[in-house]
């Protein structure tokens, strides 16, 4: 069984969610079960910074040798930042998705959802 960290939360769609140290921004990526359900990413299309989302809006996608996924906001806000390192080194979601391989950051609305999110337990069972 792949790691899923206590800390964080997680959505129906295999992304996760962490404070990002600046009050009201998290840091969202997909979590490692959905990095090997994935493969070796290739391409990562990031979402546009500035741009105001929902919760479950599709934001960008990954590309890996097996498939392309969609990106979904698990929380609504606006995009504040990208890991842009993702653009060299796509791969990075593979080899530490909680920790290099983060995708993108968000301002969080305040309707933002995040109470919603799964805990790691619930998250556990569901891909269990």
């Amino acid at each position: 069984m792949s790691s899923i960290p206590a800390d964080l939360k997680y959505s129906a769609e295999h992304e996760w969610v962490a404070p990002a140290g600046t009050e009201g921004v998290v840091r969202i990526g997909i979590t490692d079960f959905a990095q090997d359900a994935l493969g070796e990413v290739v391409y990562v299309e990031h979402p546009e910074v500035g741009s105001a989302v929902a919760a479950g809006d599709v934001v960008g996608e990954v590309e890996s040798t097996k498939s392309v996924s969609d990106i979904y906001a698990p929380v609504a806000g606006e995009i504040v930042a990208v890991n842009e390192a993702l653009s060299d080194e796509p791969q990075a979601i593979n080899a530490d998705p909680y920790g290099a391989g983060w995708l993108f950051e968000l301002k969080l609305a305040a309707e933002s959802g995040v109470d919603s999110l799964l805990s790691a337990d619930d998250y556990t069972r569901q891909v269990g």
